[in-house]
């Protein structure tokens, strides 16, 4: 769906490029991350692919063609959500959904709809003006999704959100999935890209260090063992690491089992931000 090769960027007036050599392919129906620090390029990247900004070197190739060449037709088949989203103030949620819904010329969802996906049914006649963050960066997310897009676009999508509308923008997120849409996401929230990703890119100073699913960074980056917390005497207790390979063979795991003995056991897999820091010498802030 995105191929991109050798890609280079620099702001105009600028000599050092905010994105040097960088090459990667999204597949149809993936799910995929840029992950990295504030300041790292993933929005500079994502502006590229969202035809914002067009003077660029490489070959930026999106359905097959070149960005630069495409003409505003393209923003029939996108969708964009953008971390600080701009609506009519004075404009209630349903009100803004319906303006933007009149500028494409394609079939549209119907916004209604849209709101009651991300609870925001009973807020539809409310002011803009009246929303927290995180709800308009559920009617933001509505916007992105009124056009039926091919590929959609997400700037910190859960940026702002209780844990509650958080879990509902992921189930969302996964859903539109299942329905066959690309979708690419740009984050430093490690827990979101590991949960819903196909797979990541870790960006660090405009370049892409590394490229693979989120499950096969933990098992090869997690140590294979576990650590067990027993019950021991007095109602205290006690933790112990054993390897995996050896926890069939362990009299002292296998009698703690038979015994009742066992409170807890932990897998020693790295999570993402600890494997991003490996890669990259540095930290997601």
């Amino acid at each position: 769906m995105i191929e991109v090769k050798n890609l280079e960027y620099s702001y105009p007036g600028k000599k050092q490029p905010v994105i040097e050599d960088m090459s990667f392919q999204i597949h149809k129906g993936e799910i995929f991350g840029f992950l990295g620090p504030s300041g790292a390029g993933k929005s500079t990247t994502q502006k590229i692919l969202i035809g914002l900004l067009k003077g660029y070197q490489g070959s930026v190739r999106v359905m097959d063609q070149e960005i630069r060449e495409m003409n505003s037709n393209y923003y029939e088949r996108i969708g964009v959500a953008f971390e600080f989203p701009n609506f009519y103030s004075k404009f209630s949620a349903l009100e803004n959904l319906r303006h933007f819904e009149r500028l494409y010329s394609v079939d549209t969802t119907n916004p209604k709809e849209l709101l009651a996906q991300v609870g925001l049914e009973k807020e539809a006649d409310t002011k803009v003006s009246a929303f927290s963050k995180g709800m308009k960066m559920r009617l933001n997310f509505c916007r992105s999704l009124l056009n039926k897009p091919e590929i959609l676009f997400l700037d910190e999508p859960t940026s702002g959100l209780d844990p509650v509308n958080s879990k509902i923008l992921r189930e969302r997120i996964s859903a539109l999935k299942r329905e066959g849409k690309t979708i690419i996401i740009t984050t430093h929230n490690m827990s979101l890209a590991e949960e819903i990703c196909d797979r990541v890119a870790f960006v660090v100073d405009g370049n892409i260090r590394l490229i693979d699913s989120p499950k096969n960074l933990k098992l090869q980056n997690g140590k294979k063992s576990v650590w067990v917390e027993f019950k021991g005497e007095n109602e205290t207790t006690f933790m112990k690491d054993f390897p995996l390979s050896k926890l069939k063979d362990s009299q002292e795991f296998s009698q703690a089992l038979q015994e009742d003995r066992i409170v807890t056991i932990h897998t020693q897999e790295a999570s993402l931000e600890d494997i991003f820091i490996k890669v990259t010498g540095r930290s997601l802030t």
